[in-house]
Formats: C-alpha cells, structure tokens, sequence
C-alpha cells in the first residue's frame, strides 16, 4: 500500500511522502529544539520517501530540495531553504516575513515553520450538513469576532475555540444562524509591503499551507477545531471553511521559496514565456489543470471533513479552479469533487470572479453549488439609495432567475468582509482607508452607498433617523429575500470600520467587532427579521411559485408600473407573507411580517 502524501503512520512505522519531480535530491529534516537531523529519501517517479521505525506523532519535520537554481526557468531549488510539506495539517509556528525566504544559499530553518506529524485519531462520524438552503450563513472573522467580546474568556478570544463559547452560541441562535462561514484559518504569510507599514493581515487569504490550521487563529489545532465544530453541530449550527486554493502566499518572482516552489514549482500557472500568471492580483495563480494541483485540493476538502467535521466550504476567486487556462463549467475539479462520496453532499459556494480574462462567471458554476451573488448588493444597495430601479430589486428579492434559470442558488448580501460594512454603506459615500498605507488608493471605488447628507459619524437625529431607517429597510429586504443570505459578523448591530472598504490590514479595533457599543435595538429588530424567517424556511429555498407583486392600493402591478411606483408590496399567497416597499420621503421603508 502506498503512502498517502505528507506524513502517515503505517504498521508501526511513519511515513513521509512528497512530490518534487525536478529536484535531483531531497532530505526529510527532523526537530528537536533547534537541533536538526537530515534523512536522505527516496525517489520513486516524481515522489520521493522516507521512513521511520515506530510512532513519531508530535515530531516536528521539513524538507530540504537541491536541484538547479534557475528563477527565470521556474526552477528554485535550494537546500538552504527549510521547505513546508504541502499536505502538513498542524504547524509549530506563524509564517513570517524576512529578506532571507529570497535570497539563495541563505538558511531559513530558524523563520520558517515545522509541520507536526499528526496524532492517529478516528475520523469525525460523517452526517448530513447541518446547513439548509435558505437559511442564514453568518460570516465570520476569526480573530476579529471575539477579540472585543467581553463574555469570551482572554485566554480564547480570537481563536476557533472561542466560537463554542456559550455566549457566542447564543448569538447565533438568537439571530437563527443556519452556517458559520469562517474566513481563512489555515496558515498564511503578510504580504510584504505590509512589515514596513507596521501593519499585518488580518484575513488570511494569503496561505502557504493549505491545510494547515493557523496556529495563532487555531492553537489547538485539529482537535480545537473539531471540538469547536461539535459543540456548533449540538447547537445546529453549520460549519463552512472559507478557503484560498486560487494562490499561494510566496507571490510574484520577487516571493520567498517556503513550500511548493521549492518542491514543485509546476503546481503554479505559467504564461508560454515562463512567466508567472496572475489571475489573482496576488502575485501568482495554481494551475488546476495539473493533476498534483487538484489531488491537494480534493485531499484538503477531505481532511476538513473526515478529521474536522465541517458542513462545507467556500471557495476564494473560485473561476481558477476551473481554469486550464480558461474557465470551464466541465472542468475536471468539479466533477472529482462530484463524484467523491465524502464531498458530493457537502455545501459548496463560490465567490465567482477574479481578474483574469473572462473571469466573471456569475451563474456558471455546476447546478449543486451556491454562488455570491453581487448583483443582488449592487442592485439592492442602488435601489434604497435612490437611483436603482424597482424592476431589479424585485428581481433580485424573487431569486435572481435572470442569473440561476433553473434553480435558486444565489447567496443574496449586501455586505461582505470585502467593502463597507452594512453601517458604513449608509454613512460614508467614499472611502477612507488611509490607515492601510496605501494613500487610500486600496479598495473598491464604488460602493453604491451613501451618507444621509453628513460623511462619517454624526450625532445629528435626523442623519441618525435617516441612516436607522435605512438599513432596516436594507436588512428587511435580505431577509425576504428567496435564496440563500448571508450576514457579515457584526453587521446586526452596526458595525463600523470607520469608513475603511478594505480592512484587510487592519488587526485592531478598526476591523474588530465592538460588542459594547453594538446597536441592541438594530440587533433585537435583526433577530425577528430571522425569527420570521426561520419559520417559513422551506418557501426560500426555490423561486416563488404563487405571489404576486401588488400596488399600494392592492391592484396587480401592471407592465408600466414598474419604474415609477412609489409603493408596493409582495403578497406571497403559499407562505402567508407580505413585504411593503416604500421609497418616498418620510415614508421611505421595507416591512417584511406574516400577512
């Protein structure tokens, strides 16, 4: 029986296997401290092996690569550099950066983590996702969520074990949480222009290792998360992993050689010169039309579910795992997760964009799998600010079928982690995100917001009226909205990031949530929305069948209506609901109630 990649425990004896098809020799390096002991392996085709007599769980290795040294040819290989396993699931360390990670013949053993051979354990007992179609994924920040949170004890906050708190569990249930989707947890590196700012990343999606848990996020590692993840499921809550396979956190050719470049530089997508492609803007793109490229990411999907217990996973820039170079509903990736009994009955979501050619591919993912939909913040942010037509927003509340024909699979928010926070939208018409260092360049330029007339915070009653209003009518209208929704952390209440539409950077309290100063009345408004929901669950799972869109005065809206109504509702016959829409004056609002 062959080895699984990484490291495995076998008849008493552990094995260590890695892919690197170029390079001419290759070291299994094991820790004790800072005393390093170097085991040649063997080559057996592109793989090469070691092993070692007895249990070995908690050690601590890497690997070493020699080869040709030739940047410009995609060839990086150095034994200098201490590399990471691809499929290491626990770390001793955060990734940091340093000039060494660059520089040929330089040592990094003492800069780079040591993956942690893995404790034999018994696989998560695997049942049906706790997550229902329709119902709310609440969108988190790991360390951000509870850093602030006066209930969660010090010692947790910020960490994965702090989401089993009993107070964080009451949150969720108050507001009737279907999902948790966690923003990136496995171990990732700063950018490098951010060390001289005296920033660091504070979202994750720069990873190196891809299944790797972030030791600082997840201290515990797989046993915290699998715990975490149990006392969610007993609560009837969902788990959803956030991942990042579009690229890797060693860059553009001016990056540090940490882990698969200096195994097997093929893994990343090249242009016919040899140069890297960029489909990310992060400096580089993994080739998913390389089998060792996909068999990682089917091999993490597994290892979240079989030893963790998570419901499913979202997917970062999603459009590149099906590029070979260019996008493909049929690409080989969907159909290997399809057709895997562990993952086919998993929830998938892709966000579906990034910045290579054609790389907008809203609709066009498998029939099975849920997509963000940004049309819907677009349209529906546009309509309550007063220049969106009632043609869209209607659209969008129905379900999106001019974008999912066949099916409701449309993820409908109007905020994310990327952009203004749900408050911010309705108090800030730019962006203010001097803090990142970047001269405010960073971020989105349009946001579809605005400020009720003052920029920024305000203590004036009618802007606080103006503002209140609005988002209740912005949260009514997701909340009745068929398809799946999703709320960002903190946005129930009003969460402000003082205006910054791209906190990536920011691991302070302007990205942490402020529990004390949350809005109780906007937060208690927030959970009846959910609560009324909940209760008619099933009617948002498809598109509607029977309801009709009626004017004020109760008459069917007729083909000229559409622009120019002041207010109408939403009858919905089959659920017993209604939704009133006003956007007038004094009267401007969303009611959403049982009829």
């Amino acid at each position: 029986m062959t080895p699984a990649y990484g490291a495995t425990s076998l008849g008493g004896v552990t094995h260590f296997r890695v892919r690197s098809p170029q390079a001419s020799a290759l070291w299994l390096c094991l820790f004790d401290g800072a005393d390093e002991r170097r085991i040649p392996m063997d080559r057996q085709g592109d793989d090469w092996f070691a092993e070692l007599a007895g249990q070995h769980a908690g050690a601590a290795y890497g690997y070493r690569a020699d080869g040709e040294w030739a940047p410009e040819h995609g060839l990086w290989f150095d034994p200098a550099k201490l590399l990471v396993d691809p499929y290491a699931v626990e770390l001793d360390r955060r990734f940091v950066q340093d000039p060494a990670l660059t520089q040929f013949g330089v040592d990094t053993a003492h800069l780079v983590p040591r993956a942690i051979v893995p404790m034999a354990s018994e696989p998560v007992r695997k049942e049906a996702p706790k997550f229902q179609r329709g119902g709310l994924i609440y969108e988190i920040n790991v360390r951000g969520f509870t850093m602030l949170h006066p209930d969660v004890p010090k010692g947790i906050r910020g960490t994965v074990a702090a989401l089993a708190h009993p107070a964080v569990l009451a949150h969720l249930k108050k507001l009737h949480v279907s999902a948790i989707e966690l923003m990136p947890i496995t171990a990732w590196i700063d950018e490098r222009h951010l060390g001289p700012l005296g920033l660091s990343n504070a979202w994750g999606y720069n990873p190196v290792a891809m299944m790797a848990l972030d030791p600082g996020l997840c201290p515990g590692g797989v046993a915290e998360l699998r715990k975490t993840a149990a006392a969610l499921h007993d609560a009837g809550i969902g788990v959803i992993l956030d991942l990042v396979f579009n690229h890797t956190g060693e860059s553009d050719i001016h990056g540090g050689v940490i882990s698969l470049r200096g195994l097997d530089n093929a893994g990343y997508a090249h242009a016919p010169d040899g140069s890297l492609i960029n489909d990310t803007g992060c400096g580089n793109t993994l080739d998913f039309a390389n089998p060792a490229v996909r068999e990682l990411t089917v091999a993490s999907l597994h290892h979240f579910v079989r030893n963790c217990g998570v419901d499913g996973f979202r997917f970062d820039l999603a459009p590149i795992m099906a590029r070979g170079p260019g996008f493909s509903a049929d690409a080989p990736i969907f159909a290997e997760i399809a057709a895997d009994p562990l993952l086919a009955d998993r929830v998938m979501i892709a966000e579906p964009w990034d910045i290579g050619p054609g790389g907008y591919q809203l609709g066009n993912f498998p029939a099975d799998w849920l997509e963000w939909n940004d049309k819907y913040r677009d349209d529906v942010r546009r309509f309550w600010r007063g220049d969106g037509t009632i043609g869209d927003v209607v659209t969008r509340i129905a379900g999106s079928s001019d974008i999912f024909p066949e099916q409701c699979r449309s993820v409908n928010f109007l905020a994310a982690h990327d952009g203004f926070t749900l408050a911010d939208s309705v108090a800030y018409l730019y962006k203010h995100n001097e803090a990142n260092g970047e001269a405010n360049r960073d971020g989105h330029g349009e946001n579809f917001s605005w400020n009720c007339g003052v920029e920024g915070p305000s203590d004036d009653p009618e802007v606080l009226a103006c503002r209140d209003a609005d988002l209740r009518a912005l949260l009514s209208t997701l909340f009745a909205s068929t398809g799946t929704i999703m709320l960002t952390a903190g946005d129930e209440f009003g969460r402000s990031q003082r205006g910054n539409n791209n906190a990536y950077a920011q691991d302070n309290e302007i990205g942490w949530v402020d529990w004390k100063g949350r809005d109780l009345a906007l937060e208690s408004f927030t959970a009846d929305l959910a609560k009324a929901r909940a209760e008619q669950l099933a009617f948002f799972t498809s598109f509607p069948q029977e309801g009709e869109w009626v004017k004020s005065n109760g008459e069917p809206m007729g083909n000229g209506d559409w622009q120019e109504v002041g207010v109408l509702k939403y009858r919905l016959n089959s659920a017993n609901l209604s939704l009133s829409i006003s956007r007038e004056g004094p009267t401007k609002h969303a009611r959403w109630r049982p009829a």
